[in-house]
């Protein structure tokens, strides 16, 4: 049977393209928008579509967020550690935060994963506030994050639960070799928890921060405000 209409990955197929470029060719305008809703071209327009400069709009492969990652880590000066167990001066967590600044575009249909045009990451190595950025998307667990802004594990919690600061992802954290011992954690991005406290001024900080071990936390009391209509 004819296929008449098709979604992006039949119509890279349809167009002997890799995904990925045709993902990218989409994000810069070369291949227009869907024509058939909501998301879908029809066979007239597939056609249409000019596939060498799709490819030659991406002539290298693209770079998954580890590699991205550590480009950016040797442009800061601080390449990512090889070494088993150690930990990486930039992450693919903060690649991530890239992508959600639209900094970096996400080739990859798989949520486990991204995937970058190689330029476009070397474009975003040459930002001249890169290190700030990285310093700002550089994750925290919540145990860090509560120790920066120098409160219990117990008030960050509640942080938490009145929506003062939110989780963009959670990593599984093993224990042991088995996932009956995982554990999903979340992380906070550093510009995220530190715009906690310029963000509720109604808030005795040098009273939280004095509250000693085991006595109820004063946010306790708090409730989160009601979702507007």
């Amino acid at each position: 049977m004819r296929r008449t209409e098709y979604d992006a990955g039949q119509a890279a197929k349809r167009l002997k393209v890799p995904a990925t470029a045709f993902r990218w060719a989409r994000h810069t305008g070369l291949i227009p928008a869907p024509d058939v809703p909501p998301s879908r071209w029809s066979r007239a327009s597939v056609e249409a579509m000019d596939a060498d400069a799709i490819r030659a709009a991406m002539p290298s492969p693209p770079i998954g967020g580890g590699a991205a990652a550590a480009r950016i880590a040797a442009v800061l000066g601080t390449p990512n550690p090889t070494a088993y167990g150690e930990k990486s001066h930039v992450t693919a967590f903060v690649v991530r935060r890239f992508v959600d600044r639209g900094l970096l575009v996400d080739l990859s249909a798989n949520p486990d994963g991204t995937l970058h045009h190689p330029d476009q990451v070397d474009q975003v190595c040459r930002l001249q506030d890169l290190a700030d950025l990285v310093a700002a998307d550089t994750p925290l667990g919540p145990e860090q994050a509560a120790a920066r802004l120098r409160v219990r594990r117990s008030d960050f919690d509640h942080m938490v639960r009145l929506g003062w600061v939110r989780s963009p992802q959670a990593i599984e954290v093993r224990f042991g070799t088995s996932r009956a011992g995982a554990v999903d954690v979340a992380l906070y991005t550093t510009a995220s928890v530190d715009a906690v406290v310029p963000d509720h001024p109604e808030v005795d900080w040098e009273q939280l921060r004095a509250v000693d071990k085991g006595q109820r936390s004063p946010l306790a009391s708090l409730r989160t405000a009601p979702a507007r209509a």
